[in-house]
């Protein structure tokens, strides 16, 4: 992706957020001047890779095949039961995915996920159970959407209007998109402490970070950028 291509995601994030009044924290805005000056006090950011994430999967088409998130709070696994400030057991994302965008096929190792339409438009989830194989599964899914339970048959689908949301356990397949015609959604997730580089297996191969090609300085900072800004990156994350 192109550094103007994300800048741009991240203005139209910012409006859709604030449009549905989702106000996100202060650090989603810093510059990367603001980042630069930065001492210790921000090193818990830094750590927990919380802030902003956009994303083509290596697709090269970010419409079609494309996320963009921000990990509003997070924790660290190894961390969860000795340090008091990283104790969090839990994590809490926005996710914003236009019509017909795609998120590829995948499931997560460790935790359980409950993906809630915030607003906007309406977000369609595929569904499979793995194989100890880590394949797709013939057998029915059985998911519960705000207490009830609903089950669907092997690639069947639901669909989460806004205010509706959907428990995910670990180890489940699952692919979404906006429904066309319905605008775009406002999704959130909370979760089981999040670890994007270790804990999501996609069924296909996929680029799970963007290559970014630099055509102009960028606007806010992804947390991939925070190695390259912040001056005790090293030192925070050995």
């Amino acid at each position: 992706m192109k550094r103007s291509e994300i800048n741009q995601k991240m203005r139209e994030a910012l409006q859709l957020c604030a449009d549905h009044r989702f106000i996100l924290p202060p650090f989603a805005t810093w510059t990367p001047d603001e980042w630069k000056a930065k001492d210790m006090r921000s090193a818990t950011i830094v750590r927990q890779l919380i802030g902003w994430d956009i994303t083509d999967f290596g697709s090269g088409d970010f419409d079609k095949v494309g996320l963009i998130l921000f990990t509003l709070r997070n924790g660290i696994f190894a961390e969860v039961d000795n340090d008091p400030l990283l104790a969090r057991s839990y994590a809490e994302k926005i996710l914003i995915v236009a019509e017909n965008q795609v998120t590829p096929t995948h499931f997560h190792h460790f935790k359980t996920e409950d993906i809630i339409n915030r607003g906007g438009g309406v977000l369609v989830i595929q569904l499979w159970n793995s194989t100890e194989e880590e394949l797709l599964a013939d057998t029915p899914v059985e998911v519960v959407c705000d207490g009830t339970t609903r089950q669907v048959e092997s690639g069947g689908t639901i669909e989460l209007e806004p205010g509706e949301s959907v428990t995910l356990p670990r180890l489940l397949y699952h692919k979404f998109w906006g429904k066309p015609g319905h605008g775009t959604v406002l999704a959130g997730e909370v979760s089981r402490v999040c670890d994007e580089y270790l804990d999501n297996h996609f069924l296909e191969e996929v680029g799970r970070f963007a290559e970014i090609e630099e055509d102009e300085p960028p606007l806010h900072l992804l947390f991939e950028d925070y190695k390259h800004y912040y001056p005790y990156f090293d030192e925070v994350t050995e």
